[in-house]
């Protein structure tokens, strides 16, 4: 047992890559940072996603049809988009929420709220590598949306524009282009859509080295520290407790992901947040891998390739905290990937996974002040784009406490908009 006597200047609850980025942006601007971390750093749903960063991904979850899909899908154990049949009144009442939204306008008003922010992240992320010299594989890909089924690849058409309105470049290919600029696919494809403003990177050494320069600066890392409660003034968090002790401080970032809301419950939030299970399975690098990252649209599976390996990923499960490897969900991205690659496997497996994203109604992340404690700052709820909105979440926390002007429309994600 470790108690700390001394007040501590930031504690950043969650040592995930937001966390992480929030500690970097932190640290640059001259304020001393406290990182508490239950597991190991970037342990959760930043160690196995698919490493893209991904503007044209600005367009919500919760596009017209998304339910009919859903209820359709409940009783199909491997399909992409699922919610487990179960007795749970929270997940009820998040998804009334999120099927309330799943039309046109909606839609497009969240995906030009969400654009900015992945385009600002996406811009950040490159010159962190660059200044900080981050070995993690980062490379300029681009991604391609490949279809393989000619009426989903005419309903998909709306997509260019929708995207230009939000300032991102996406251009419709045939399928004769899409396989010269990435002969990894096979010849059921019939088009796709190619963004050239994505990137990539692999994530788990993203977090790494991230982590290597957050400690360089001066950052207190506390691993293996589980957060048991709160002793809570008035309007203030006073101190945080741990089973390490109780960590004082003066301001508190939350950036707990998918478990922000059973710790916030303590503190009298209910944060809207719903965990999202999503899978990959990580190989050796097979001979024919693809050298752009893929969206396999019809099964919902992302593909991506580095020297390092080779990985599958994606689906979204709505079933609670289940901590199960759901084989038939590894085994839907096997099959998705054999529909459309030359090659979808690699010689051998290096590991299947499954994480939790922290899935908010509205897709947007939740990044500020809470109105009933004056120092506690939210930065949660990223959905499926941690990764990619990473830097641009550190930066707006970095200038929230800072006070004066931010990069962004702080108000966009506020969580008032919850009434937080």
């Amino acid at each position: 047992m470790e108690s700390q006597p001394r007040k501590h200047d930031i504690l950043i609850l969650g040592g995930g890559i937001i966390g992480l980025a929030c500690a970097y942006y932190l640290l640059k601007s001259g304020r001393g940072v406290t990182i508490l971390e239950r597991n190991t750093l970037a342990s959760g749903s930043s160690h196995g996603n698919c490493g893209t960063i991904t503007p044209s991904h600005a367009p919500p979850l919760s596009q017209p049809g998304t339910v009919a899909k859903a209820l359709k899908w409940m009783l199909t154990p491997d399909a992409p988009f699922r919610v487990a049949p179960r007795l749970d009144f929270e997940l009820f009442g998040w998804m009334l929420q999120f099927a309330r939204r799943c039309n046109w306008r909606d839609y497009h008003r969240l995906a030009r709220a969400k654009g900015p922010l992945l385009l600002r992240s996406r811009d950040l992320l490159g010159e962190l590598v660059r200044r900080e010299t981050l070995d993690c594989e980062y490379a300029e890909s681009g991604t391609i949306y490949v279809h393989r089924d000619e009426a989903a690849f005419e309903a998909a058409s709306f997509l260019p524009k929708t995207l230009a309105d939000c300032g991102i470049v996406m251009q419709r290919i045939d399928a004769a282009r899409c396989r010269t600029m990435e002969p990894a696919l096979n010849d059921s494809i019939v088009g796709g859509y190619w963004n050239p403003g994505d990137t990539r990177l692999r994530p788990d050494r993203y977090a790494e080295e991230l982590a290597r320069v957050v400690k360089a600066l001066g950052g207190d890392v506390r691993e293996s520290t589980a957060i048991t409660g709160f002793r809570q003034g008035r309007d203030r968090i006073d101190a945080v407790l741990t089973d390490r002790g109780e960590f004082a401080a003066d301001e508190v970032v939350f950036a707990l992901g998918s478990w922000s809301p059973q710790l916030a419950r303590q503190l009298g939030l209910r944060i809207p947040i719903q965990p999202g299970k999503g899978y990959s399975i990580t190989y050796t690098q097979p001979a024919r891998a693809p050298r752009i990252p893929l969206t396999l649209r019809e099964r919902s599976v992302c593909v991506t390739s580095w020297d390092s390996g080779y990985r599958l990923g994606s689906t979204m499960e709505f079933a609670g905290y289940d901590a199960s490897l759901n084989r038939a969900r590894l085994d839907a991205l096997r099959r998705g990937a054999a529909e459309y690659l030359v090659e979808p496997e690699g010689p051998a497996v290096i590991e299947e996974w499954y994480g939790w994203r922290p899935m908010t109604y509205d897709d947007l992340p939740i990044i500020g002040r809470t109105a009933k404690w004056k120092n506690l700052m939210l930065a949660t709820g990223h959905s499926m784009l941690g990764v990619t909105m990473s830097a641009a979440t550190g930066e707006l926390v970095a200038q929230l406490f800072a006070g004066g002007d931010t990069a962004l429309d702080a108000a966009t994600f506020s969580p008032g908009r919850f009434g937080l």
